[in-house]
């Protein structure tokens, strides 16, 4: 399967069957998305090892400033104050917090994904 597929629906990127994670968390009620340890068909590894993960941070981050930036060009067109913008961008940033989570993950997971390094 390509990368876009697998990261768009939260597959395993070997088999592209399993689901990676098991929820994708509630950021009103702060649960965090939780990930499944291997995948249930060919069983891959989903933690790679320690540390693996840091990667993605830079990719959540980089999604998040997209947001940001997205909310600030909106409300710049339709004339909203700043206070008005910051809040919003508040807003949009602590909803998608979880959604930046998954993905940032999935692109990480993906990204170093090597049918050469089979276990």
């Amino acid at each position: 399967m390509s990368y876009i597929s697998n990261v768009l629906k939260g597959c395993c990127p070997k088999c592209g069957q399993t689901k990676v994670f098991k929820s994708k968390g509630n950021p009103l009620l702060f649960k965090m998305p939780e990930m499944h340890q291997r995948c249930e068909k060919c069983n891959y590894s989903f933690h790679r090892e320690t540390g693996f993960y840091f990667g993605a941070m830079y990719m959540s981050y980089a999604l998040t400033v997209a947001e940001m930036v997205a909310v600030f060009v909106i409300g710049l067109l339709l004339g909203v104050s700043f206070l008005n913008m910051f809040i919003g961008v508040v807003i949009v940033v602590l909803l998608l917090s979880t959604f930046n989570y998954r993905v940032s993950r999935l692109m990480w997971l993906n990204l170093f994904y090597n049918e050469e390094d089979e276990e």
